[in-house]
């Protein structure tokens, strides 16, 4: 017997591991000091570009979302939901993205998707400025099912200490502007999966007029957004007193993490358009609107927290740099910890 005879070709790991390292060189930037395969991934910090830098680091996985994606066959997309989720998690304290890892582990390797994995995890590293370092990808057949694999990412990012944002400056009378998601991003699927295939007993490539005529799969599939190009120059105005990347546990358990104690969050659910995919989902499962607001985003992708006064500025600029649809949804006000709804 043999390793291949076990489930695990070396060969064909290191075939997708020449063609991983060709896809990671072109994320590289100025401060990396280490090529794809060695032992740990080297990156200098130009220290003569910050005075009092500060790392920020984020680790995220995809969840079940993965599982649409074996259904459909596409996995072009998950390498870009990854990078984008953790890029929006330390954006909310002001961090610009240095590097990204990723794990991918599967029973046993498929080349072509591995490479597929990679290519988005290359693009989207590429759009948001980030180097991709390194990363692991481990063949353990009997752990995994054939044709599944699982996947994580690992972002470090860095912000001058002065303009650290931990929502600290939050106050009562502060507005709440949101900015719209691009779908489901990556969290809910468990139960969107559960309403879509389990109780409608639908397919992928399903097409519903309720949802324009997409298919299920493009409609779940629908990549998370990076709001780090849109927000990036918002936050050198000093206006933001904090934000909120609306992830698992979407506006009502996200919200009081950046909230100082004494302050609470009202939100009118009247005052942004909720996409169709959240409305089919509630009325197709018979979903309750406190768990609707609790498992998705409901079309809040990305919350930023300012005074009232400057608040029509924050809009403008947004405007200006490609976000037409951002739009007051709420208000802090005093109270305890926590968010309610109104509308």
């Amino acid at each position: 017997m043999d390793y291949k005879s076990s489930g695990v070709d070396i060969a064909a790991g290191n075939d997708v591991v020449r063609q991983v390292r060709r896809l990671a060189r072109s994320t590289f930037t100025r401060g990396v000091l280490s090529d794809i395969g060695s032992f740990g991934g080297l990156f200098r910090l130009g220290v003569r570009k910050y005075r009092d830098p500060v790392l920020v680091s984020s680790t995220d996985g995809l969840g079940t979302k993965l599982q649409v994606a074996f259904l459909a066959g596409e996995h072009h997309t998950v390498g870009v939901d990854l990078v984008n989720h953790c890029v929006n998690d330390i954006l909310v304290q002001g961090a610009e993205p240095l590097f990204f890892l990723d794990y991918l582990a599967t029973g046993r390797l498929e080349p072509d998707v591995t490479v597929a994995v990679m290519k988005g995890l290359v693009r989207a590293c590429t759009e948001n400025g980030c180097a991709l370092l390194g990363g692991e990808t481990a063949e353990m057949p009997g752990f995994y099912e054939d044709g599944q694999y699982d996947l994580a990412g690992f972002i470090v990012g860095v912000v001058e200490r002065e303009r650290l944002i931990v929502g600290d400056k939050i106050k009562s009378g502060d507005c709440l502007i949101g900015i719209p998601s691009s779908g489901l991003h990556t969290n809910g699927y468990s139960l969107a999966r559960k309403i879509m295939f389990e109780k409608l007993k639908l397919q992928v490539d399903s097409s519903l007029v309720e949802l324009n005529s997409s298919s299920v799969g493009d409609v779940l599939l629908r990549p998370h957004r990076s709001y780090l190009k849109i927000v990036s120059p918002i936050m050198m105005t000093g206006f933001v007193n904090g934000m909120a990347h609306i992830t698992g546990g979407g506006l009502t358990e996200n919200l009081p993490r950046i909230l100082p104690k004494g302050t609470a969050a009202v939100i009118d659910r009247d005052s942004w358009n909720i996409p169709p995919i959240f409305t089919f989902l509630q009325d197709k499962g018979e979903v309750p609107i406190a768990d609707m607001y609790r498992t998705f985003n409901m079309g809040i992708g990305f919350v930023i927290a300012c005074a009232d006064d400057v608040t029509a500025l924050v809009i403008e600029q947004l405007n200006r740099v490609g976000e037409p649809s951002a739009s007051v949804i709420g208000r802090v006000i005093k109270g305890e910890r926590g968010v309610h709804y109104k509308g």
